[in-house]
Protein backbone atom coordinates (compact mmCIF):
# COMPACT_ATOMS: atom_id res chain seq x y z
CA UNK A 1 0.00 0.00 0.00
CA UNK A 2 1.31 3.43 -0.95
CA UNK A 3 1.60 5.85 1.95
CA UNK A 4 1.58 9.48 0.89
CA UNK A 5 3.63 11.62 3.26
CA UNK A 6 3.81 15.37 3.73
CA UNK A 7 7.31 15.32 2.22
CA UNK A 8 5.98 13.58 -0.89
CA UNK A 9 3.25 16.18 -1.20
CA UNK A 10 5.76 19.02 -0.91
CA UNK A 11 7.81 17.50 -3.72
CA UNK A 12 4.70 16.96 -5.85
CA UNK A 13 3.64 20.56 -5.28
CA UNK A 14 6.97 21.76 -6.64
CA UNK A 15 6.71 19.49 -9.69
CA UNK A 16 3.17 20.59 -10.44
CA UNK A 17 4.03 24.26 -10.08
CA UNK A 18 6.57 23.95 -12.90
CA UNK A 19 3.86 22.61 -15.23
CA UNK A 20 1.31 25.38 -14.73
CA UNK A 21 0.69 29.05 -15.19
CA UNK A 22 0.69 31.00 -11.90
CA UNK A 23 -3.11 31.35 -12.06
CA UNK A 24 -3.64 27.60 -12.57
CA UNK A 25 -1.24 26.78 -9.75
CA UNK A 26 -3.02 29.15 -7.35
CA UNK A 27 -6.26 27.36 -8.13
CA UNK A 28 -4.61 23.96 -7.69
CA UNK A 29 -3.24 24.83 -4.26
CA UNK A 30 -6.62 26.28 -3.27
CA UNK A 31 -8.28 23.00 -4.29
CA UNK A 32 -5.72 21.10 -2.21
CA UNK A 33 -6.56 23.24 0.81
CA UNK A 34 -10.29 22.80 0.30
CA UNK A 35 -9.92 19.04 -0.19
CA UNK A 36 -8.05 18.82 3.11
CA UNK A 37 -10.74 20.87 4.82
CA UNK A 38 -13.49 18.63 3.47
CA UNK A 39 -11.61 15.45 4.36
CA UNK A 40 -11.28 16.68 7.93
CA UNK A 41 -15.09 16.60 8.09
CA UNK A 42 -15.76 13.35 6.26
CA UNK A 43 -12.69 11.08 6.06
CA UNK A 44 -9.58 12.31 7.87
CA UNK A 45 -7.62 9.15 7.04
CA UNK A 46 -7.82 10.02 3.33
CA UNK A 47 -6.56 13.59 3.66
CA UNK A 48 -3.10 13.16 2.13
CA UNK A 49 -4.42 11.01 -0.71
CA UNK A 50 -7.00 13.65 -1.57
CA UNK A 51 -4.45 16.43 -1.29
CA UNK A 52 -2.43 14.52 -3.89
CA UNK A 53 -5.50 14.13 -6.10
CA UNK A 54 -6.12 17.87 -5.84
CA UNK A 55 -2.54 18.64 -6.84
CA UNK A 56 -2.81 16.32 -9.83
CA UNK A 57 -6.34 17.11 -11.00
CA UNK A 58 -5.41 19.85 -13.49
CA UNK A 59 -1.96 18.75 -14.68
CA UNK A 60 -3.16 18.64 -18.30
CA UNK A 61 -5.75 21.43 -18.07
CA UNK A 62 -3.64 23.89 -20.04
CA UNK A 63 -2.90 21.47 -22.89
CA UNK A 64 -4.45 22.27 -26.27
CA UNK A 65 -7.19 20.08 -27.71
CA UNK A 66 -4.61 18.61 -30.08
CA UNK A 67 -2.31 17.81 -27.17
CA UNK A 68 -5.23 16.29 -25.26
CA UNK A 69 -6.09 14.03 -28.19
CA UNK A 70 -2.43 13.01 -28.49
CA UNK A 71 -2.45 12.04 -24.80
CA UNK A 72 -5.65 10.07 -25.33
CA UNK A 73 -3.94 8.20 -28.15
CA UNK A 74 -0.86 7.57 -26.02
CA UNK A 75 -2.85 6.16 -23.13
CA UNK A 76 -5.41 4.27 -25.19
CA UNK A 77 -8.37 6.50 -24.33
CA UNK A 78 -11.24 6.61 -26.80
CA UNK A 79 -12.25 9.96 -28.29
CA UNK A 80 -15.79 10.46 -29.57
CA UNK A 81 -17.41 13.33 -31.42
CA UNK A 82 -19.22 14.07 -28.17
CA UNK A 83 -15.86 14.47 -26.45
CA UNK A 84 -14.79 16.95 -29.10
CA UNK A 85 -17.94 18.99 -28.47
CA UNK A 86 -17.00 19.23 -24.78
CA UNK A 87 -13.19 19.59 -24.84
CA UNK A 88 -13.03 20.84 -21.24
CA UNK A 89 -13.74 17.28 -20.09
CA UNK A 90 -10.58 15.88 -21.72
CA UNK A 91 -8.19 16.94 -18.99
CA UNK A 92 -9.77 14.82 -16.26
CA UNK A 93 -9.25 11.67 -18.33
CA UNK A 94 -5.75 12.50 -19.50
CA UNK A 95 -4.57 13.64 -16.07
CA UNK A 96 -5.84 10.43 -14.48
CA UNK A 97 -4.15 8.34 -17.16
CA UNK A 98 -0.82 10.07 -16.61
CA UNK A 99 -0.58 9.37 -12.90
CA UNK A 100 0.62 5.76 -13.06
CA UNK A 101 3.05 6.68 -15.83
CA UNK A 102 4.51 9.98 -14.63
CA UNK A 103 3.65 10.04 -10.91
CA UNK A 104 3.70 6.36 -9.87
CA UNK A 105 4.35 7.22 -6.21
CA UNK A 106 0.79 8.59 -6.11
CA UNK A 107 -0.95 5.90 -8.14
CA UNK A 108 -3.49 4.88 -5.54
CA UNK A 109 -6.82 3.87 -7.09
CA UNK A 110 -8.67 6.45 -4.98
CA UNK A 111 -6.33 9.21 -6.21
CA UNK A 112 -6.67 8.20 -9.86
CA UNK A 113 -10.45 7.90 -9.68
CA UNK A 114 -10.85 11.22 -7.87
CA UNK A 115 -8.87 12.92 -10.64
CA UNK A 116 -10.75 11.03 -13.35
CA UNK A 117 -14.18 12.18 -12.19
CA UNK A 118 -13.51 15.64 -10.79
CA UNK A 119 -15.07 17.43 -13.78
CA UNK A 120 -18.18 15.52 -14.81
CA UNK A 121 -18.84 13.26 -11.85
CA UNK A 122 -20.59 9.95 -12.48
CA UNK A 123 -23.24 7.75 -10.95
CA UNK A 124 -22.36 6.08 -7.64
CA UNK A 125 -19.39 8.28 -6.85
CA UNK A 126 -17.28 7.30 -3.87
CA UNK A 127 -16.97 9.69 -0.95
CA UNK A 128 -13.45 10.74 -1.95
CA UNK A 129 -14.54 11.33 -5.55
CA UNK A 130 -17.34 13.54 -4.26
CA UNK A 131 -15.01 15.53 -2.05
CA UNK A 132 -12.46 16.31 -4.76
CA UNK A 133 -15.23 17.20 -7.20
CA UNK A 134 -16.67 19.60 -4.62
CA UNK A 135 -13.28 21.00 -3.62
CA UNK A 136 -12.64 21.92 -7.26
CA UNK A 137 -16.00 23.70 -7.41
CA UNK A 138 -15.86 25.70 -4.18
CA UNK A 139 -12.18 26.39 -3.53
CA UNK A 140 -11.48 29.90 -2.29
CA UNK A 141 -9.89 30.99 -5.59
CA UNK A 142 -13.22 30.63 -7.40
CA UNK A 143 -15.11 33.88 -7.97
CA UNK A 144 -17.73 32.74 -10.52
CA UNK A 145 -21.25 33.41 -9.17
CA UNK A 146 -22.17 29.70 -9.16
CA UNK A 147 -19.02 28.82 -7.25
CA UNK A 148 -19.58 31.55 -4.67
CA UNK A 149 -23.21 30.48 -4.25
CA UNK A 150 -22.26 26.84 -3.76
CA UNK A 151 -19.45 27.66 -1.33
CA UNK A 152 -21.81 29.75 0.77
CA UNK A 153 -24.49 27.06 0.60
CA UNK A 154 -22.17 24.39 1.99
CA UNK A 155 -20.15 26.29 4.58
CA UNK A 156 -23.05 28.56 5.53
CA UNK A 157 -24.86 25.47 6.81
CA UNK A 158 -22.11 25.12 9.46
CA UNK A 159 -21.25 21.46 8.72
CA UNK A 160 -18.75 21.31 11.60
CA UNK A 161 -21.67 21.42 14.05
CA UNK A 162 -23.73 18.77 12.25
CA UNK A 163 -24.14 15.11 13.08
CA UNK A 164 -22.60 12.72 10.52
CA UNK A 165 -25.98 11.92 8.90
CA UNK A 166 -26.80 15.63 8.65
CA UNK A 167 -23.40 16.30 7.12
CA UNK A 168 -23.86 13.50 4.58
CA UNK A 169 -27.23 14.98 3.58
CA UNK A 170 -25.64 18.41 3.19
CA UNK A 171 -22.93 16.98 0.96
CA UNK A 172 -25.49 15.22 -1.20
CA UNK A 173 -27.68 18.32 -1.51
CA UNK A 174 -24.66 20.46 -2.32
CA UNK A 175 -23.64 18.11 -5.11
CA UNK A 176 -27.17 18.11 -6.53
CA UNK A 177 -27.15 21.90 -6.53
CA UNK A 178 -23.74 21.89 -8.22
CA UNK A 179 -25.07 19.73 -11.04
CA UNK A 180 -28.17 21.92 -11.35
CA UNK A 181 -25.96 24.98 -11.73
CA UNK A 182 -23.61 23.29 -14.18
CA UNK A 183 -26.36 21.92 -16.39
CA UNK A 184 -28.20 25.24 -16.39
CA UNK A 185 -25.04 27.07 -17.47
CA UNK A 186 -24.41 24.55 -20.26
CA UNK A 187 -27.97 24.92 -21.49
CA UNK A 188 -27.68 28.71 -21.47
CA UNK A 189 -24.44 28.47 -23.47
CA UNK A 190 -25.89 25.96 -25.92
CA UNK A 191 -23.26 23.36 -24.98
CA UNK A 192 -23.73 19.61 -24.50
CA UNK A 193 -23.97 18.05 -21.07
CA UNK A 194 -21.81 14.98 -20.44
CA UNK A 195 -23.99 11.90 -19.90
CA UNK A 196 -21.96 11.12 -16.78
CA UNK A 197 -23.07 14.45 -15.28
CA UNK A 198 -26.73 13.69 -15.93
CA UNK A 199 -26.29 10.20 -14.47
CA UNK A 200 -24.56 11.61 -11.40
CA UNK A 201 -27.39 14.04 -10.73
CA UNK A 202 -30.07 11.40 -11.25
CA UNK A 203 -28.35 8.95 -8.92
CA UNK A 204 -28.03 11.58 -6.20
CA UNK A 205 -31.72 12.49 -6.50
CA UNK A 206 -32.62 8.81 -6.08
CA UNK A 207 -30.24 8.54 -3.12
CA UNK A 208 -31.91 11.58 -1.55
CA UNK A 209 -35.39 10.15 -2.08
CA UNK A 210 -34.40 6.83 -0.49
CA UNK A 211 -32.75 8.57 2.47
CA UNK A 212 -35.86 10.64 3.14
CA UNK A 213 -38.32 7.77 2.72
Amino acid sequence: MIEITDAMLADLRERVMRLMSPKRFRHTVAVEEMAARLCALFCPDSTNAMRAAALLHDITKECSVEEQEALCCKYGLSVSEGDRLAPKTFHARTAAAMISDVYPAFALPEVIEAVRWHTTGHANMTLTERLVYLADYIDESRTFPACVLLRRYFWGADPERMTPPERDALLRNTLILSYDLTIRDLLDEGKPTAPDTVNARNELLLEKKNAEA
